[in-house]
């Protein structure tokens, strides 16, 4: 299939619904797992005023549990639907379909790309589950499927909707993904399935982040010819030298016009550690509804000044905070549990 055929959306672009994986794997948050359910719901809450919020539960029990909890936490339970879909873990960015649009020249088709998983390298098994998610809800859409037959997660790519993708190397070219493509072989299967034309490429993930460097911890389109990416300030952290080397990388960066992109940069909240372990807590790793951005807070001086900045870069929408301290000990947050369905494609990449 040609690349122009398909498409990518930006999250900005109109969502027909916000899909999730409700969360029921204790050992992802091993001794911090009863205030996740209501970090969900809260997640819920606010989107479901804006858009549908479809949540993949492993049984009827699973989903009367959860309906009682959204309706407590007072989510627009008219917006919110169940599918008996069930998962592994809660990861719904990187188990779940990408949809993208089959522009044809007549009605454009949404489709589901379902990239295989294998747990970010094989680390968290069984993922048997999770592999299976974006045939199960293709199917119950009744859109399209194309498997492209390589190991690719959602949180490791980033796009501007118009041709435009972020990816980093230490994800995309590690060896426990796709150890048989080069990186011409992968930039193909990213241009024939998200209609990347222009294919930017960073270095390091932050500390703590397992997943071996996925871009929705470091740097994030806000709209076509906006990135906003996350820097270190103290140059004795771990973060500092890899995340000035992303920020140069990206001055020198180009659209797919040819033209330099606006960079704009927020500060890493302070360090955090559990039982040892740095966590990868990071304000990159918002997420862009229809009506609302929920970002990620973690207790911090760092977190308004960080809400003023992305309140600014979408002021047709209300950013809001969300704690996650105890999320982030499962190490991802927001967007890591979230998966946007599109709506009707306005004009390309164009951020309301």
């Amino acid at each position: 299939m040609r690349a122009s055929a398909l498409r990518m959306p930006a999250e900005w672009e109109p969502h027909a619904a916000t899909w999730l994986s409700w969360p029921h794997k204790e050992e992802s948050w091993p001794g911090k797992f009863a205030p996740i359910p209501g970090i969900f719901a809260e997640m819920v809450r606010l989107l479901s005023p804006g858009e549908r919020v479809c949540i993949n539960v492993n049984d009827e029990e699973m989903e009367r549990s959860v309906r009682a909890i959204l309706e407590r936490a007072g989510a627009c339970m008219d917006n919110v639907r169940f599918y008996l879909i069930p998962t592994n873990d809660a990861w719904c960015r990187d188990h779940g379909p990408i949809f993208v649009w089959r522009e044809n020249g007549i009605d454009p088709q949404l489709t589901a790309i379902d990239w295989n998983f294998n747990s970010w390298g094989g680390k968290y098994p069984p993922f048997d589950l999770d592999d299976r998610v974006p045939a199960r809800i293709a199917e119950q859409l009744g859109i399209p499927r194309i498997s492209p037959g390589i190991v690719m997660e959602g949180g490791s790519i980033d796009v501007n909707g118009t041709g435009s993708l972020l990816t980093t190397r230490s994800c995309l070219l590690n060896p426990n993904r796709n150890p048989h493509l080069s990186r011409g072989e992968i930039e193909i299967r990213l241009r024939e399935h998200l209609g990347a034309r222009n294919i930017l490429w960073l270095g390091e993930g932050i500390a703590g982040d397992d997943t071996d460097g996925h871009v929705d911890d470091l740097a994030r389109f806000v709209d076509r010819e906006t990135i906003v990416t996350m820097v270190e300030d103290d140059p004795a952290d771990e973060n500092h030298a890899p995340l000035r080397e992303n920020l140069e990388m990206l001055h020198g960066m180009k659209d797919e016009r040819g033209r330099a992109f606006r960079i704009l940069s927020i500060s890493m909240p302070p360090a955090r550690f559990h039982e040892g372990c740095r966590l990868p807590c990071s304000y990159a790793n918002f997420y862009i509804g229809n009506e609302v951005v929920l970002v990620p807070v973690f207790g911090a001086p760092s977190d308004a000044a960080a809400l003023e900045t992305l309140q600014r870069l979408f002021p047709g929408r209300r950013v809001r905070g969300i704690e996650c301290a105890d999320m982030v000990w499962g190490l991802g947050a927001l967007h890591c549990v979230t998966q946007q369905q599109p709506g009707t494609p306005p004009p390309h990449g164009k951020n309301k």
